[in-house]
């Protein structure tokens, strides 16, 4: 009879899925495992996670997964530090109701935004102020806003994605590639090596990974598949969003919606310019839908 040697737990990151392999980034290398059945059944392992694993004969096997801080299902990442909102000024044009509904997905998945401004470099003078007057307002609200374009000057940019998980997202078109590329020159040339390993086309294999970007990970599938909100809960969208942290507590009413509420402090900074207009007007349209719906149910 044979029996198996099974080692003591390990601890270490997965940095890479590729179908059922699962690359495991540990303090001694990279190690490739497969999850313990039980696993693939009720609590699957996503890139991002950290996990237990044990070494049986000469396979890999993942044991657990330790508690997440966070998970973002498109791209499905877990434990983010901050996501990057890839917005472009021209080809496609800036739209400030995308940027704001962007903001409140991630803040609502408990991530750190961080705006990204792309290709300023194609807009005259006096356009490019005006974007920067807009973007000093949301500076202003508490959000860091980056500005990117070729021959740009990224410094500040790499030290934030320094020892960080980091996703990007925006829409296609936005410049993501180019800026990871500036950020990180090995990075296409690591894309290229996937794409044609995983063969061009191919959609039936699972692939999501975590690539070495200015000293921190970034995840190669970036972005969010959809802007829809009508089946998220948001009741509590505007404990998340940012601009609105300094005044929930100074509504009149406790459970103020921060709709038609009178002396709602949320309003009162949106009317004195402290919150941007735009964003309000997206939280106001998303909360209205929301319990419109509600009360259809």
């Amino acid at each position: 009879m044979s029996y198996s040697t099974i080692d003591e737990p390990k601890t270490g990151r997965i940095t890479r899925i590729i179908s059922n392999q699962y690359t495991i980034h540990t303090q001694d290398g990279d190690l490739i495992a497969k999850p313990a059945g039980k696993l693939r059944k009720t609590y699957a392992p996503v890139v991002g996670d950290f996990v237990e694993f044990v070494q049986v004969d000469d396979s890999v096997r993942i044991e657990k997964v330790l508690p997440r801080k966070n998970r973002l299902l498109r791209p499905s990442v877990a434990n983010v530090d901050q996501a990057l909102i890839v917005t472009s000024l021209k080809d496609p044009d800036f739209s400030d109701h995308l940027l704001n509904r962007l903001l409140f997905l991630v803040e609502m998945a408990n991530i750190q935004p961080v705006i990204c401004i792309t290709k300023t470099d194609l807009l005259p003078a006096d356009k490019q102020e005006e974007y920067k007057e807009l973007m000093n307002r949301y500076e202003q609200m508490g959000y860091p806003v980056f500005y990117s374009h070729p021959g740009s000057d990224d410094e500040e940019l790499m030290e934030l994605l320094k020892d960080k998980v980091s996703v990007l997202c925006g829409q296609s078109g936005a410049g993501k590639s180019s800026l990871l590329n500036r950020l990180e020159p090995s990075f296409q040339l690591q894309t290229q090596q996937i794409s044609k390993a995983l063969g061009r086309g191919k959609h039936t294999t699972r692939h999501c990974e975590l690539h070495p970007v200015a000293q921190g990970l970034v995840a190669d599938t970036p972005g969010f598949s959809s802007l829809e909100f009508s089946r998220l809960d948001v009741s509590e969208l505007d404990k998340k969003i940012l601009p609105f942290q300094p005044y929930l507590e100074h509504c009149r009413f406790s459970d103020c919606r921060h709709l038609k509420e009178p002396d709602c402090a949320v309003k009162a900074a949106v009317d004195a310019g402290k919150i941007e207009a735009s964003l309000y007007e997206d939280y106001e349209n998303i909360m209205t839908d929301y319990y419109a719906n509600k009360n259809r149910r």
